[in-house]
């Protein structure tokens, strides 16, 4: 029996497959979007660090609200320091 057979002799489970498709796409490419974020590390053998080349600019977020960026200056005598 086919799928869509299935479905138009029992459409009680057409939302059930809608929904579950809808959550499966969603989750999916939530997934690959994470995998263009700083803190994921794919390769470590070409990129170790990716984090440090983060432009501080540029939102990380899926959403930011009213986000100012400045330079911590612990920090920043401490990456000099160390380079």
């Amino acid at each position: 029996m086919n799928f869509f057979q299935l479905l138009m002799k029992k459409k009680e489970l057409i939302p059930l497959v809608v929904f579950t498709a809808v959550a499966a796409t969603g989750a999916s490419s939530f997934a690959v979007y994470s995998l263009g974020k700083s803190d994921v590390i794919i390769d470590k053998k070409r990129n170790p660090e990716p984090w440090e080349n983060v432009d501080p600019s540029v939102p990380r977020k899926l959403i930011t609200i009213n986000q100012e960026w400045k330079p911590i200056e612990e920090l920043q005598k401490v990456r000099r320091a160390t380079k």
